[in-house]
């Protein structure tokens, strides 16, 4: 696929994905959003990408929601397709066994703040800033922000987010929850860049079953997600990764992790 609305670039098993409609504030319409997918299903399927970072390009957006011009004149049944589409993409890039980082360098807001809620980190700018804005126009927010929310946050501060519109800076986003870490802007994919080769540079069998582990046991009841956790702790013990990590433990040396 031709991209036309998004950067996609690997360097050294690192993808970076760069939403690039700055003119719109990287709002989302079906046509970045299919790029999104596509670019997301390479991340999946590519044995030599380790690590995902999603970001947006300019200084004043990460992803500053849908694209209203776009919405205003759907039937429902477009609006479905719309949502459903964004749900796959986001559960997608949730569900990957390789990580990802969002690296959010101005406004999140709607379905920018669902986007990087699908990342398994968040790294924020100190001028971004968060929101599901939906209910002032008349709507809930369609792509997650009703489900992952609550979930990272709380309901009640969930609730106060979406049921009154508003804004947060990155300073409250961290309070809450809802980012990892907040840096100055300048350092933003410094940052993210160094901890994505941190995560490139770890086993990724090892990696898939942490992610899978986390994300299928925590709705579940603990004993259950915990004989899940266990299932998939004993099928790292099947990898030469596994193998040569507990040897270079023993040996007081680093580990020259092979993928295998």
């Amino acid at each position: 696929m031709e991209y036309k609305n998004i950067l996609f670039s690997v360097e050294e098993g690192i993808a970076t994905i760069t939403f690039n409609r700055p003119k719109a504030l990287n709002a989302m319409n079906p046509e970045i959003l299919s790029e999104f997918l596509d670019a997301a299903t390479i991340c999946k399927k590519d044995d030599n990408i380790k690590v995902l970072i999603l970001t947006g390009s300019g200084d004043k957006a990460f992803v500053a929601g849908a694209d209203i011009s776009h919405m205003q004149n759907l039937c429902a049944q477009d609006a479905l397709a719309f949502m459903e589409m964004g749900h796959q993409t986001l559960r997608l890039v949730e569900e990957m066994p390789k990580a990802s980082i969002a690296a959010i360098n101005g406004f999140a807001l709607g379905g920018g703040t669902e986007i990087s809620m699908a990342c398994d980190i968040r790294i924020a700018s100190e001028k971004a800033v968060f929101g599901q804005p939906e209910i002032l126009i008349g709507l809930i927010p369609g792509w997650g922000g009703t489900q992952r929310l609550p979930r990272l946050v709380g309901m009640g501060i969930a609730k106060e987010i979406i049921l009154g519109g508003g804004q947060i800076d990155a300073k409250r986003a961290y309070e809450i929850g809802l980012v990892n870490r907040v840096v100055p802007a300048a350092d933003l994919m410094v940052e993210a860049k160094k901890f994505a080769k941190k995560l490139a540079s770890m086993p990724p069998f090892t990696m898939k079953m942490a992610k899978y582990s986390i994300n299928y046991g925590y709705d579940l009841a603990l004993d259950n997600a915990n004989k899940l956790e266990v299932e998939c702790c004993a099928q790292c013990f099947s990898t030469a990764d596994q193998k040569e990590g507990m040897k270079a433990f023993l040996e007081k040396r680093k580990p020259n992790f092979t993928g295998r």
